[in-house]
This record gives C-alpha cells, sequence and structure tokens, in this order.
C-alpha cells in the first residue's frame, strides 16, 4: 500500500478502510469513458451510545449523527479524489447517501459492494454492512480510482449465522431474512418499497423519513461496540 495513502487514513483518523478490485463490475466511469477498475472504501463508526438508543425507532440525536457523518464522509471522498487527481490519477467519490434511481430505490453504486470486495465485512440479514469490530453500527464512503493498489480478500459469504434479531425487529416486515452471498440481489433480501414507505408515514420528523436504523441497533455485532475501548480496528485485519 503507498506510503501517503495509509498516511492520509491516519491523519484523518480512519482505520477501518481497504481497496477493492470492481474490474468486471459496472462500476462508474471514469473521464476516458471506462468503467473505474478500483475503490477505496472506508467505514466511520457511528456513535455507540446513540445506537443503543434507537432499538424502537430513530431518534433525534440518531438524525444528527447520520447527517454529521454523512457530511464528513461527502468530505474525505472529495478530497481524497482530489489527492488522487493530483498525483496524476482519475478518481471520484461516491456520495454516503444519494439516490439517482427512485424506483429502485438506489444510488449510483453500492457502497456496500465496494465494502464487501474491499474486506471490510459481509451483508447481514439486514442487508447493512456488518463488520467484526463494529457490526453495522458505520457508515460507508468510497473513491473510486485507476491507480493500482493492492486489493482486499472479497468477503464472499454472510456470517450471521442463525441470528435474526434484526428481522425480527423490523417493524415494516421489509426484511426477508435471506442469508446473504456475493451476487445475491438485493431483492432477495430486503423488498425497498416496504421499507422506505414505512419510513415515509412513520418517521417524517426524522430527515424526511428517509432513517430508521432499528435493524442496525438490535444486531448483536454492533452492540459490542458499547464494550469495546477501541472499537476500530486495523485496514489489515481481515474478516473470515
Amino acid at each position: 500500500m503507498p506510503e501517503w495513502l495509509v498516511a492520509w487514513m491516519g491523519a484523518e483518523g480512519i482505520t477501518l478502510w481497504g481497496v477493492a478490485d470492481l474490474r468486471g463490475l459496472a462500476a462508474p466511469l471514469s473521464e476516458a469513458g471506462s468503467p473505474f477498475p478500483y475503490g477505496v472504501s472506508f467505514a466511520l463508526p457511528v456513535n455507540p451510545d446513540i445506537m443503543a438508543t434507537v432499538r424502537n425507532g430513530p431518534t433525534h440525536p440518531y438524525a444528527a449523527e447520520y447527517v454529521r457523518l454523512n457530511s464528513r464522509i461527502d468530505r474525505l471522498g472529495a478530497a481524497l479524489a482530489a489527492e488522487l487527481v493530483q498525483r496524476g490519477f482519475s478518481a471520484r467519490p461516491l456520495a454516503a447517501s444519494q439516490r439517482v434511481d427512485r424506483v429502485r430505490i438506489a444510488g449510483e453504486f453500492p457502497q456496500k459492494t465496494v465494502a464487501t470486495r474491499a474486506g471490510l465485512g459481509w451483508i447481514g440479514r439486514n442487508c447493512q454492512l456488518v463488520t467484526r469490530s463494529l457490526g453495522p453500527w458505520v457508515r460507508l464512503g468510497a473513491v473510486f480510482t485507476d491507480l493500482g493498489l493492492p486489493c482486499g480478500t472479497p468477503v464472499e459469504q454472510g456470517y450471521c449465522g442463525g441470528c435474526t434479531r434484526c428481522v425480527d425487529a423490523c417493524p415494516s416486515g421489509a426484511l426477508k431474512g435471506a442469508v446473504w452471498h456475493a451476487g445475491l440481489p438485493r431483492e432477495a433480501m430486503l423488498d425497498a418499497a416496504v421499507c422506505d414507505r414505512w419510513k415515509k408515514e412513520h418517521y417524517t420528523e426524522y430527515e424526511d423519513g428517509h432513517i430508521c436504523g432499528i435493524c442496525s441497533a438490535v444486531c448483536p455485532h454492533g452492540s459490542k461496540a458499547l464494550r469495546q475501548a477501541s472499537p476500530a480496528r486495523s485496514p489489515d485485519a481481515r474478516v473470515p
């Protein structure tokens, strides 16, 4: 890994990050008109004390934390992309939370795909990225680039075992309980329209009904973050 990139991440306090090989996927296009071959994925921890209060629904502190982290991710993504461009490479950040497909309720490219292919975690039954150290209590960012970097080992299966706490807790019934593996369509795990409709009908005072958080809050992999003195882990660590 380039020393400058390791130093950049360290200076920004980012300890959970990695590089994904996106070749063969429909990644966004570079200025040259070809798909970006690589993506730098990074995760920022959500305040665990705030997450612990969301088990019965979103709260105003959670909404504020959601906005704060999204803003920071977008600033970091823009800064890293600018650094890559200054060094002579093509790069473009992926927005932290932006819908470009309102029918499918989806962004430009799945943040979770970049993260799993970078080795940061797996997709839980809650259809969220689950990391070993923080569970799903993270927000994700990514920067696409053509700079060849050492890539992480992709995670290709889930490690939720028999746990269904998120499925049982989902008030909308949108989670289908499927066990994730690489390539499984989101539709097999989540009815995004049902989830979206529930939030807009019940949580309009929280970011206009764009957040809930219950399925993440009840995850036991996330709860352990409350017990950890140093929750972030090294980017060199790998999920089994």
